[in-house]
């Protein structure tokens, strides 16, 4: 059986401090964006899912994006190494939890840079985003990471966007969705919705037909729920002003070894 345990991390208190590259910046509110993160953290758990709390990063304003730290495929971790030299402290913790799950643990090195947001994985295929955070070493190192292990990694030119998930993610089926205008190249994906908000591109795949959705694409919610899908809104209104999205709030586990 897959495991189902989710790896959150608490928001540092210099959140609003986050790094901005595609919006202009607006004003963070702290408190609405803890309340946020637990309402999250508690979507997560009555999903079935058990979530996994790293230590806090309070000096790192953008720890909370704990996705960008690591990619997992199976039982290994990679662990990232940012192009934004400001968040490479962000990986310690998340390593550190990682080994004490039973993770295989492997480290991007310089001079490669990889962001785990860059990286999307329908079934076997790892899809990577090559652009601001995330260098052509950065994807070599994924692929002999991961390759030997099954999988296929298929490079995706990014430049629209902050990271390649920020512009696509998958449905259940493997369909991949994204809001057209912020994709690249579509036509790199076997299967490809166009959803008609920005933040409808961004699902976590709950289980079942449970799709972890922001509450800010009601439009895609009502397209998904056409489809036979369960979309399960959440306001993360604090952390779309830095550019995050539902994937970049989590790691979920689903490969690790009982």
């Amino acid at each position: 059986m897959p495991s189902r345990k989710a790896l959150i991390r608490r928001p540092s208190p210099r959140l609003a401090e986050g790094l901005v590259t595609h919006i202009e910046r607006t004003p963070v509110d702290y408190a609405l964006a803890l309340e946020q993160w637990g309402r999250y953290a508690e979507t997560l758990r009555s999903h079935g899912w058990e979530t996994v709390e790293t230590a806090p990063a309070e000096d790192c304003p953008d720890g909370v994006f704990v996705e960008d730290t690591v990619v997992m495929f199976r039982n290994v971790a990679l662990i990232a190494r940012s192009g934004a030299e400001s968040r490479r402290a962000e990986t310690l913790a998340v390593e550190q939890t990682l080994a004490g799950l039973g993770c295989s643990v492997n480290w991007v090195w310089e001079p490669g840079t990889l962001d785990g947001g860059d990286v999307l994985k329908v079934g076997d295929t790892l899809y990577v985003g090559r652009g601001g955070r995330t260098n052509a070493a950065g994807v070599q190192q994924l692929r002999a990471a991961f390759e030997p292990l099954g999988a296929r990694v298929v490079a995706v030119p990014t430049a629209k966007v902050l990271h390649l998930k920020s512009a696509v993610t998958a449905l259940p089926d493997s369909t991949v969705i994204g809001y057209e205008p912020l994709v690249d190249t579509p036509s790199v994906f076997p299967g490809f919705l166009p959803v008609p908000e920005e933040s409808g591109a961004h699902v976590v795949l709950l289980g079942g037909a449970a799709l972890l959705m922001a509450a800010s694409a009601p439009k895609t919610a009502e397209l998904f729920a056409e489809l036979g899908y369960e979309p399960v809104p959440v306001d993360i209104s604090e952390y779309e002003k830095l550019e995050g999205c539902v994937t970049c709030l989590s790691v979920r586990l689903r490969g690790l070894y009982s």
